[in-house]
């Protein structure tokens, strides 16, 4: 198992953080006029342990892990398909993972965060050569508690199971209308089963991560072409059998223009559910020192009422009801 499980997971909650995606709304979403002592802004900082903190009070997991994109860009990811994320390339550099647009205001606050989060004793999860979207896939396959995965992220709609209760809480219209995501709400919303829509994004593409998808097929048609044919494998054989399968001359030859794409895309766009990650122990308690640590931290980083809103939220998560 990927993650120590102490004690009966019956009444347990694991919530996996799509972190570099929370920072990111958390230094757009607060004003960069909150900073340290020292001028450092902290806004991202600020308020990703606001998130935090929130989202634990309210959704009340048991076990918190923070999810991390040790590669954001992998290159067999962009082995595979060139336009992958190329729009997010800051620098390309050789023999190692490419730079991505970070603002540097950012930039100064990604240590800060490991920081606090480690003082915390929120362990934080990589793995070189995988984003975090993919540890949060092995994570969600390989957990026997349910799940909330807390991401502004569509991709990660496929690691939803409604049979063992793992869900999206779905960030990106805001923390003030967060959405939870289940296959039920996924089906009327999209059409598409989670199992369909790594295939359903392939697709109709998506602009934000570099997938031109396939050239005249909306979200409409790729969702009504799954629940025709069940999956991409099953469209591409109707693409290619005789007239007696019932799918436009049209449908086709855009299928057909686009088989080299079909062939390598689907393996970027699914997520990792089984990677071999490092053992941690996930069960939310701040450890002996993080008190002391992260009060530390707030002096020197001017974090203020953020570090008692998190420490206060975490304190309550710990405590048997």
């Amino acid at each position: 198992m990927p993650f120590r499980q102490n004690g009966p997971v019956s009444d347990r909650r694991l919530m996996l953080l799509d972190t570099a995606a929370l920072y990111f709304r958390a230094f757009y979403g607060v004003p960069d006029t909150v900073r340290s002592p020292d001028g450092t802004p902290v806004n991202a900082v600020r308020g990703l342990l606001d998130m935090i903190a929130r989202l634990v009070a309210e959704f009340r997991p048991t076990d918190l892990i923070a999810c991390w994109d040790d590669d954001w860009r992998p290159q067999w990811r962009v082995d595979l398909l060139p336009t992958y994320k190329t729009h997010r390339v800051a620098e390309v550099v050789q023999a190692g993972p490419d730079v991505e647009v970070v603002p540097d205001p950012l930039s100064v606050q990604v240590p800060v965060i490991r920081d606090t989060l480690t003082a915390l004793g929120i362990p934080v999860v990589g793995r070189p050569e995988y984003e975090a979207d993919d540890i949060i896939g092995t994570y969600a396959a390989t957990a026997t508690m349910p799940v909330d995965v807390i991401t502004g992220d569509r991709d990660l709609f496929q690691v939803i199971d409604d049979e063992r209760d793992v869900r999206v809480i779905y960030t990106a219209r805001g923390m003030s209308r967060l959405e939870i995501v289940t296959g039920e709400v996924l089906r009327g919303k999209y059409g598409v089963s989670p199992s369909q829509y790594a295939d359903y994004a392939t697709l109709r593409g998506d602009a934000s991560d570099g997938l031109p998808g396939v050239a005249g097929i909306g979200e409409k048609t790729a969702a009504s072409l799954l629940a025709e044919f069940g999956d991409l494998d099953g469209i591409l054989a109707a693409a290619e059998a005789g007239p007696g399968v019932p799918l436009s001359a049209g449908i086709k030859a855009k299928i057909r223009a686009s088989a080299g794409y079909l062939a390598q895309a689907p393996a970027v766009v699914r997520v990792a559910s089984d990677l071999e990650l490092p053992p941690v122990d996930s069960r939310i308690g701040i450890p002996d020192g993080g008190l002391r640590r992260i009060a530390e931290l707030g002096v020197h980083w001017g974090l203020g009422s953020s570090v008692t809103r998190v420490v206060t939220a975490l304190d309550g998560a710990s405590t048997p009801s």
